[in-house]
């Protein structure tokens, strides 16, 4: 996909467990790893603490025939992978559907799709 290397930014392709869904808009990701939060006290700055944090693959997406926005609602356990014009590939496995149910603007028939997962890595 990035045979130039000054190709930043740009097109990208999403699948789910193999379906390809048109996208919209924008697409974005987080890989998974940790939270820092800085501990401190009135007598100084004692150190950190780390918490996992789990990876998230998002894009806005196109309402198309084979698009069952009720199946996607109810989604866990599917792997979402990422390809973007750089040449990254992002996969995400055994992902699940988070945030409100799906809601569709058919004005232009877009919707807006989110998943995370403790396993998104970027190659």
């Amino acid at each position: 996909m990035a045979d130039d290397p000054n190709r930043l930014a740009g097109t990208a392709f999403i699948t789910v467990n193999g379906v390809s869904f048109a996208i919209s808009g924008e697409a974005a990701y987080r890989p998974s790893g940790s939270t820092r939060e800085t501990l401190g006290g009135p007598d100084g700055v004692h150190g950190f603490k780390e918490m996992p944090t789990a990876g998230r693959i998002s894009f806005k997406g196109r309402d198309a025939n084979h698009v069952q926005i009720g199946l996607l609602n109810e989604a866990t356990n599917q792997t979402v992978v990422l390809v973007l014009a750089n040449g990254k590939t992002i996969v995400g496995r055994n992902m699940w559907r988070v945030g409100d149910p799906i809601e569709v603007n058919t004005e232009d028939g877009t919707f807006p799709c989110d998943w995370e997962s403790p396993d998104v890595k970027e190659s």
